[in-house]
């Protein structure tokens, strides 16, 4: 395939042409984020490229024994097809449909996840070509499995990793809150792949923002697209605050959409916590300069009406959560910090 000249689908829809560097729409309204925001489906590509500072990156590309290793030609490789959403590429003219090019196994998942000398030996005689790692995008080790046709991703996490993964996820249902499912595995923590095969488009918030994660212009950027989703963005960036996640960038949230009609539907689960609360050592007790508490205020001071969308935390459900996932963390630590933060949040 030209990488510079070929046609951008969602699912069996011709939605743009790109071609000699310049972007022809088809279809405005399955067109992906990225690309009504940027007209260049190369940057676009790009973005969906595994992350080649990953050692397992470089010992699947060459079990794959791919000759041009850069983003574009690793994400051509396999039509720019991935997990989470149904667009694709094809060349200029092909037959193929998505059916061909969708993803039926983890054949490479192993390698992607562990990188050892087995899993890349046997993905090297495989005669293989065609896996979902490529365009399994971020900076921890992770790959994609398939258990009972449902797709999980696991990533590599140490013990208080998948703690503070845990914790979030079960806190937030907790309190009602539109979360990812997570596992406890071995040496990684598993979250199942909320669009259910590509049924919705997961569309990144660095599709509408670009890297501008301040909250203040998220929350202008939603009521413009996608009014519905602002409640559970409140919630998502208070989740963030109470368990100190200074981690949270445009490309671990974003919407939902419909793939028939490019529809915006809401906010995605809340998911990538691994970086928060205990993921990097015990936090100390906040002060109120704590920057992720006054900036959460500073949001809700300039939109005083989304205090509302603020849930109510106490002791007993906080220590509650910490019992439930039966881990050999400093509970009542855990419990101070989250209930300390959270009072010094205006409400």
């Amino acid at each position: 395939m030209d990488k510079h000249n070929y046609e951008i689908l969602s699912g069996d829809t011709v939605v743009a042409v790109w071609n000699n560097g310049a972007l022809t729409v088809c279809n405005e309204a399955l067109l992906p984020l990225f690309l009504k925001r940027l007209s260049n489906a190369d940057l676009w590509l790009k973005s969906r490229a595994i992350d080649s500072h990953r050692a397992n990156s470089r010992l699947l590309k060459k079990a794959l024994r791919l000759t041009e290793k850069d983003d574009i030609s690793t994400v051509v490789h396999v039509n720019a097809a991935t997990i989470t959403d149904n667009y694709w590429i094809r060349d200029i003219g092909s037959a193929l449909t998505y059916g061909d090019i969708d993803f039926s196994d983890d054949y490479f998942s192993s390698l992607a996840l562990k990188g050892t000398y087995n899993s890349f030996n046997r993905a090297a005689s495989s005669g293989r070509s065609k896996t979902p790692e490529l365009t399994n995008t971020g900076s921890f080790e992770k790959c994609w499995k398939l258990r009972d046709g449902k797709w999980w991703l696991y990533k590599r996490a140490s013990h208080d990793e998948m703690f503070s993964e845990l914790f979030i996820s079960e806190l937030g249902r907790a309190l009602g809150m539109n979360m990812a499912l997570y596992e406890r595995g071995n040496g990684c923590i598993k979250s199942l792949d909320f669009t259910n095969g590509a049924s919705v488009n997961f569309e990144p918030a660095s599709s509408f923002m670009g890297d501008d994660e301040d909250y203040v212009s998220v929350v202008e950027a939603l009521r413009m697209i996608c009014p519905s989703a602002i409640p559970d963005y409140i919630r998502l960036i208070f989740m963030d605050t109470v368990t100190a996640n200074p981690d949270r960038h445009t490309n671990n949230f974003g919407l939902m959409r419909d793939t028939k009609t490019g529809e915006l539907l809401g906010l995605a689960p809340n998911y990538d916590n691994n970086m928060a609360l205990i993921a990097r050592g015990y936090p100390s007790l906040p002060k109120k300069s704590d920057l992720l508490i006054k900036l959460f205020n500073e949001l809700t001071d300039a939109y005083p009406e989304y205090r509302k969308y603020i849930p109510s935390l106490d002791e007993t459900l906080v220590s509650d959560v910490i019992s439930r996932l039966g881990m050999k963390v400093r509970g009542k630590y855990i419990t101070e910090l989250v209930l300390a933060r959270y009072g010094l949040i205006k409400r």
